[in-house]
């Protein structure tokens, strides 16, 4: 199981030390930022493969929460935002809400409620995953697909239709051995392991 990471970005060292102390007795991998700027470059300079998820104060002095959760949908950064502030502003949360924010905390942080926070924001993150994934299984796939010849295509969709070499020639009126060289081909174009792969690239879409 990948290791789940947060993010904290909060001005007040003392709170993102005590913060960071308590997160990772709790086992996550913590990340923490009292400038937001050295977090936008340090997330930029990389994609994330394992979840994660941020823990953001909303007043910060020179970059707000709200600003920086911008500048990182503006960047094609999209990790779950938990929100933190010490100040019981309800503009506040239904602007941080509207964000797409998983839930606003007010400080100081209850376990409890942090805890519940934490899990639904990588419930979301583990779907963001899966998305992200499945997208690039699909352009994988469509990649492949398209170095195929128009006779490699006919000859695939005769093997994943089920039928014998023999049957595939006589349908596309060309010969065994022929069709036993389109059908190496598409095997390795598609860089399918075995037929089975191979219908299961055509039926799924995609490919690993």
């Amino acid at each position: 199981m990948s290791q789940k990471t947060v993010y904290i970005v909060d001005d007040n060292q003392d709170f993102l030390d005590s913060t960071s102390w308590m997160l990772e007795g709790a086992g996550y991998q913590v990340e923490p930022y009292s400038d937001p700027k050295h977090l936008l470059k340090q997330l930029a300079s990389g994609e994330t493969y394992n979840p994660a998820c941020m823990l953001m104060d909303v007043r910060m002095p020179e970059i707000s929460g709200l600003d920086l959760h911008d500048r990182l949908a503006n960047s094609g950064i999209d990790l779950p935002v938990i929100y933190m502030t010490g100040h019981g502003d309800i503009s506040l949360a239904v602007e941080a809400m509207k964000k797409g924010a998983v839930t606003f905390l007010e400080k100081p942080l209850d376990d409890a409620a942090l805890e519940s926070a934490l899990d639904a924001a990588f419930i979301r993150a583990d779907e963001q995953l899966t998305e992200h994934a499945n997208s690039v299984n699909e352009n994988n796939f469509k990649a492949r697909f398209a170095t195929l010849t128009p006779r490699e295509k006919s000859v695939m969709d005769g093997v994943v239709g089920g039928k014998p070499n023999k049957i595939i020639a006589y349908d596309l009126n060309i010969s065994i051995k022929t069709v036993e060289l389109h059908r190496s081909r598409v095997m390795a174009k598609m860089q399918a392991k075995n037929t089975a792969d191979l219908v299961k690239m055509v039926l799924t879409g995609s490919a690993n």
